[in-house]
């Protein structure tokens, strides 16, 4: 599979022409579009680092990928659950190796509390049907961690101990259960999530740059954070996830105290994680190395709707419960006609989309407007990076479908 001369050229302009504005377009990007193959359909950056920087985005900058981090995550733990380390169905391992899991209480919507009433699953907390929210996207969560707020991005466990919003199972809501899915990991192979995605999900697909500890090399090269304001303009801002990004990497006793997000901890070059994408398109086999990461049967699960009773979830809309972080979502992915939608195992099962994606084609995001999609069907797969807080930015959001439309356009001829 190769695109044309032409269709490579009307991309490059796309992405150049969502930069071109360094007041209030995106002030720089990185999009990455992948084969089955594994090689390389398309790669180009454009803008700047950051908005106010005179460097250059390239290929070579460094992203802090937040929730696209979860899709790695969930190939590590069917890694696991392939071996019989780990087991989706059943609550008793899962709460055995998280015993915090236990205690949890179900934060009802006048502010009270209930008991739990089941174990939690390894199944539920890869498929958002734990109980786990964002205060940032719940405001019954944001209204109980006042005065003092919840920080999901501190660089500690301690912030990963949010009460339940609905008894395990019963229904959808995003949130920190993929973290909880790294403790399981954690504790179950005696390695921290970073070491553990190192040696068995990176080192076998030639992954240099990616990593929840970036080395003094990636921090280099790290892509500025920045803000839209209301009004449409650009500022920079401080990153949001800083504790990776500031400890002594040489001192192993602060190290070991960084948590190592499932939820949102990897920081990547995009075209690396392009590389697991290729994995996915290509049945858990990378398709440049040989190495066999999951089984096909493993791949189909991870495609397969966890949620089918929750058919019109991604209908019910986000609240901006922090602003600065998100903008008001009214529906996560619409699609002409309404369709049934769903989710697998760490990531949105949309059912087709107005770009000419298949139905079976998985996807999803990080915070500060990272979007990645693989469709299997078609074999692509891709990925649009920026650093634009607060999440679902019109202006990337707008990038992604034309990026997208193009691409099944000329798949299509």
């Amino acid at each position: 599979m190769s695109l044309g001369a032409e269709v490579t050229s009307n991309l490059r302009e796309i992405v150049d022409k969502a930069c071109e504005d360094q007041k209030s377009g995106i002030p720089g990007t990185t999009v990455v579009v992948v084969g089955k193959d594994g090689n390389e359909l398309f790669a180009h950056s454009a803008g700047k680092r950051g908005t106010g920087s005179k460097d250059p985005m390239t290929l070579d900058n460094v992203f802090w990928i937040a929730s696209c981090t979860k899709m790695l995550v969930g190939v590590a733990c069917m890694q696991l659950v392939e071996q019989g380390l780990l087991k989706l169905d059943d609550g008793q391992q899962t709460e055995h190796l998280c015993p915090e899991l236990k205690s949890l209480k179900v934060l009802l919507p006048d502010g009270s509390f209930e008991e739990k009433k089941r174990a939690i699953t390894l199944r539920m907390l890869l498929s958002h049907t734990a109980g786990f929210g964002y205060t940032f996207f719940n405001e019954r969560l944001r209204q109980w961690s006042h005065p003092v707020g919840v920080d999901e991005f501190s660089g500690r466990i301690e912030d990963m101990k949010l009460p339940l919003i609905f008894q395990p199972g019963e229904g959808w809501e995003y949130g920190v259960g993929i973290d909880w899915a790294g403790i399981a990991l954690e504790r179950a192979t005696g390695l921290t999530l970073n070491d553990y995605l190192q040696k068995h999900v990176f080192l076998p697909l030639g992954i240099k740059d990616m990593s929840m500890l970036p080395s003094h090399d990636m921090r280099r090269r790290l892509a500025y954070m920045n803000s839209r304001s209301p009004d449409g303009s650009l500022r920079a801002r401080d990153h949001l996830l800083r504790a990776p990004l500031v400890v002594d990497l040489d001192n192993e006793a602060e190290v070991t105290r960084v948590f190592n997000s499932g939820g949102a901890g990897m920081f990547a070059k995009p075209q690396e994680y392009c590389k697991v994408l290729a994995v996915l398109l290509n049945d858990g086999t990378c398709p440049t190395t040989g190495s066999k990461l999951l089984s096909k049967e493993t791949v189909d699960e991870m495609f397969s709707n966890q949620i089918p009773q929750f058919p019109n979830y991604s209908r019910s809309g986000i609240p901006a419960a922090k602003p600065d972080l998100t903008n008001l979502i009214p529906e996560l992915y619409p699609v002409p006609g309404d369709p049934p939608q769903g989710w697998g195992l760490t990531f949105m099962l949309s059912n087709g989309g107005a770009t000419g994606r298949s139905s079976g084609t998985g996807h999803w995001a990080g915070l500060p407007n990272l979007w990645w999609w693989a469709d299997r069907e078609k074999g692509v797969a891709g990925i649009i990076c920026t650093q634009i807080l607060p999440f679902a930015d019109g202006k990337v959001l707008e990038l992604w479908g034309a990026v997208e439309a193009e691409i099944y356009k000329a798949l299509a001829q």
